[in-house]
């Protein structure tokens, strides 16, 4: 019956801005969540979050925003919504990288049994067409010979671009945490990374050609000094926001989708 009696988790937070004096916009822009998801958290319509995982981590950005303890919400919303999500294995992603081999080497043994058909056949060609046949097929020969140094130039195809194996590690990021990477394109930049129980992650220069990459299991907060020069990926998506450079940008990130809040 006691628990019957609490306020609802939206309510809780609902109660919480007001007595700190804050406004709905006053959260959405400390919090970069964006202000139709804190009205609807508030009425408790979690529907906009994306999901119970990414409702976890708004509320306890919300909660810590208005000056409150975010857990006994977090337990609450999970004892109304049937508990913490279980997260999901990465074991199939790693399975099927190994299988790939495999199909490489069945690639090259067809190629050299067609290789070796190839040589056998016109060796026996030769054989049996005699003399005359044997100055047409040097003629054959000698005619394809540019071909072949034309094709040379395939070794294209082992020039594959290989940033493609970091980004799909990036959007392999575990659902239950914080995935943060920035990288230093255009100039140097002075970074800040704190963890949601305020230690410092890094505090210094990345200079240009560099990364850095940070986790956390609730939230990470940034501070860019030249924002500009930063290309920044969260949680395995590429964030789109046209900073400036020479912009100085205080940045935090949960959980989820960081075009979602």
């Amino acid at each position: 019956m006691i628990e019957d009696d609490r306020p609802s988790v939206g309510q809780t937070l609902q109660q919480a801005r007001t007595a700190a004096g804050l406004t709905v916009d006053d959260v959405s822009g400390s919090t970069r969540v964006r202000v139709p998801i804190v009205q609807g958290i508030e009425q408790d319509d979690f529907s906009r979050c994306g999901g119970d995982v990414y409702a976890r981590g708004h509320i306890r950005v919300l909660a810590r925003a208005v000056g409150i303890d975010p857990e006994p919400l977090v337990e609450q919303f999970d004892a109304e919504h049937g508990g913490p999500p279980v997260p999901t294995p990465a074991a199939p992603m790693f399975e099927a990288e190994r299988i790939r081999p495999e199909r490489r080497h069945a690639n090259w043994t067809a190629a050299m049994v067609a290789a070796i058909v190839a040589v056998v056949g016109f060796a026996g060609f030769t054989l049996i067409g005699g003399e005359e046949d044997t100055g047409k097929a040097k003629q054959a020969a000698e005619g394809p010979k540019p071909q072949k140094s034309d094709l040379k130039p395939s070794p294209t195809k082992t020039v594959n671009p290989k940033p493609e194996p970091s980004d799909s590690a990036i959007a392999a990021a575990p659902l239950d945490k914080v995935t943060v990477r920035l990288s230093a394109i255009d100039d140097k930049s002075w970074i800040s990374a704190k963890a949601h129980d305020g230690k410092l992650l890094f505090d210094g220069l990345l200079n240009k050609g560099d990364s850095k990459t940070f986790q956390d299991d609730e939230q990470i907060d940034l501070i860019l000094g030249n924002a500009g020069a930063i290309e920044l990926f969260v949680n395995g998506k590429k964030v789109e926001d046209e900073f400036e450079p020479g912009q100085v940008e205080r940045l935090s990130y949960t959980q989820g989708d960081p075009e979602a809040g």
